[in-house]
């Protein structure tokens, strides 16, 4: 097949969920498949997409300058887009310059497939195209912000997620029935997509993990110490964090007086920083070049998301590692995962920090979940296998839209 995938906010390096999906599965398909690299993202200095063009047919990448996170020019751009129909995360990435140019390349090449990696960069598909285009949610980018706003106390972020929330779900809506057909990463995700359109239109790709390079180590455990991974620029992991920090590690403190907490992560904010200084056996890495070194000598790996969608790889990288994970439910929300089996769900602070000590106090339970979360992901969940089920349902609209 010759696949033009569409991508807003850049692919490499690999370092949050959504980039380390799509690489993936890119990286296996483009070893059967003509793919052509479409994206676009923020300007940045030593920018490595170039280096993509020995793995893919073709790249076209359009850097933007846009404004720094949290910055007084964001808030400018911002109050500049709030009286627009838009969600500010689409409008912000789905420039003039990007629709032209893709359009270009669209008049310039035909396509078996086109695919609209994230909802984010819908606005700047033409969605007009003869070429059937697939649309690959990662989450359920309104639920997301629902609950950005149902979990923030601070007034003004309170309205903004609300109209992000808002304008976000009209556009999930309008570019799921525009699609002909969708991508959802969990059967959670698909059921609610079910919703809004038929059945049919939809296909569950799972996730997966690299389960040679996120492998048990012989390293030996810290005691009682807790790790959590992510990027910790992704609201949903900062909240995840201070809400730990806050509310969860006091009670674990009362029991295991010297807990430790490594929070493994780039770009930590100035707030999680600050609060992080405050506390004892707590620390951010900020980026790392690799996570495993800290994901083996945790003893336990603690996901406390409120806020989220799509599903979780922190987890199923933890898991291939053989390590105990305790987790929320919206933590490990759409995972093909038990609970007590292959890993620990609690949702309440006092819940979490209890299920936490007993399993910083049991190195026999924290062998038995390893183990059998191992199991799991090196039996089901290969990036190969994803990519291979990933490819059988692109064929299948390709060959749909033909007939």
């Amino acid at each position: 097949m010759k696949i033009l995938w569409v991508k807003a906010g850049g692919l490499v390096p690999p370092d949050t969920g959504g980039k380390i999906r799509s690489y993936n599965i890119l990286r296996e398909l483009a070893r059967e498949h003509a793919i052509t690299f479409f994206s676009f993202y923020g300007a940045q200095a030593g920018d490595i997409h170039s280096g993509l063009r020995t793995v893919f047919e073709k790249v076209v990448c359009i850097p933007l300058d846009l404004p720094a996170p949290k910055s007084f020019r964001e808030s400018l751009d911002y109050g500049m887009r709030l009286f627009t129909n838009q969600p500010y995360n689409i409008s912000k990435y789905c420039r003039p310059q990007v629709r032209a140019e893709l359009r270009q390349l669209l008049r310039q090449e035909t396509f078996d497939v086109i695919i609209c990696d994230f909802l984010i960069a819908a606005g700047a598909i033409p969605w007009e195209s003869p070429s059937p285009k697939v649309l690959f949610t990662h989450n359920v980018e309104s639920v997301i912000w629902q609950r950005h706003y149902q979990v923030t106390s601070n007034p003004v972020w309170k309205l903004l997620s609300w109209r992000e929330w808002r304008t976000m779900e009209t556009a999930e809506r309008k570019y799921l029935r525009r699609a002909n057909h969708v991508l959802a990463v969990s059967e959670d995700d698909c059921n609610f997509f079910r919703n809004y359109i038929d059945a049919v239109k939809l296909s569950v790709i799972p996730t997966g993990v690299d389960t040679e390079y996120f492998r048990p180590a012989t390293t030996p455990e810290v005691p009682n110490s807790l790790v959590f991974t992510g990027s910790m620029d992704w609201l949903p992991n900062e909240d995840a964090i201070i809400f730990f920090i806050k509310e969860i590690l006091p009670l674990i403190r009362k029991e295991v007086p010297d807990v430790s907490l490594t929070v493994v992560g780039r770009k930590p904010s100035q707030r999680l920083n600050q609060l992080a200084v405050c506390e004892a056996n707590v620390k951010l890495t900020g980026w790392v070049e690799d996570i495993r070194p800290f994901l083996a000598t945790g003893a336990a790996c603690v996901v406390p998301l409120r806020i989220g969608g799509g599903t979780r790889l922190k987890i199923f990288e933890a898991m291939s590692m053989g390590k105990a994970v305790v987790s929320t439910t919206v933590g490990a929300e759409g995972l093909p995962v038990r609970k007590g089996e292959h890993l620990l769900i609690a949702d309440q602070p006092a819940a979490f920090a209890n299920v936490t000590v007993a399993l910083l106090r049991d190195p026999v339970r924290r062998q038995e979940l390893g183990a059998a979360a191992r199991k799991l992901v090196e039996e089901r969940y290969s990036w190969a296998q994803v990519a291979k089920e990933f490819a059988q349902v692109l064929t299948r609209i390709v060959g749909e839209a033909g007939s």
